[in-house]
């Protein structure tokens, strides 16, 4: 590890990402003990979320230290990370000492992108999920999903329960869910609508109906990734 006395986790903070692919796994992962969580960026500029929010990058690609953990979440910015070499060179050399190479909703495009899930099991936002194996992964329909020392979470709320998983697999059981009760993660959502294994024809129609020109955007980057892996 980086540091025998502190555990050291980068998350990727991009413009245009889903903020709560972040924030989810940083809610849990900064309440680990003898843990340093790095929100990593290629500046110290306040970095703007998909939905609005500014967050402040704590450490840059330059002066980032060693990961032990890192992880990439997703969100629509996800689609020009895929052809940004300075980023996927970043994610390719800090997974190479990496303990565990993660990431959260479509996040996992990107770790596909930078060649590191070719022959791994993963998961991702079940609008994309059919992408990963453009890029060499074998997509799992499930919320969390482990391959050696892969761990990709589904989309964006799966955060949570990724995080979770990872603290388990770094500190124990134990600790992970001493975590789970503080945050009193103990979901009972009102409607049953939030994944396509229990949503409505209805629903899912009109969900997919409303994201298809995106995910048709994103489809194309995802294509373009892959033409550049096979050169």
């Amino acid at each position: 590890m980086s540091d025998s006395s502190c555990i050291s986790i980068g998350l990727l903070l991009f413009p245009a990402l889903t903020q709560l692919d972040l924030t989810g796994p940083y809610e849990v992962l900064a309440r680990a003990p003898n843990t340093k969580v790095h929100l990593i960026w290629k500046s110290l500029n306040l970095v703007v979320s998909d939905r609005g929010m500014a967050i402040q990058p704590t450490t840059t690609f330059e002066t980032c230290p060693d990961l032990d953990v890192i992880c990439v979440p997703g969100g629509p910015g996800q689609i020009y990370l895929m052809d940004d070499e300075e980023v996927l060179s970043f994610i390719r050399t800090q997974s190479k000492q990496a303990k565990l190479v993660t990431s959260v909703c479509t996040g996992s495009l990107v770790l596909g992108a930078a060649g590191l899930l070719d022959g791994y099991k993963a998961t991702t936002h079940w609008a994309s999920l059919d992408q990963l194996a453009l890029l060499g992964a074998e997509p799992v329909n499930e919320r969390v999903v482990r391959d050696r020392n892969r761990i990709t979470g589904a989309g964006v709320t799966s955060g949570i329960d990724f995080a979770l998983n990872v603290v388990s697999e770094m500190y124990g059981s134990d600790i992970a869910q001493n975590i789970q009760l503080h945050m009193e993660y103990d979901p009972a959502p009102p409607f049953t609508s939030g994944s396509p294994r229990t949503a409505c024809e209805e629903q899912i129609k009109i969900a997919k109906e409303q994201i298809a020109p995106f995910i048709e955007k994103r489809r194309r980057a995802t294509l373009k990734a892959a033409a550049k892996l096979k050169k």
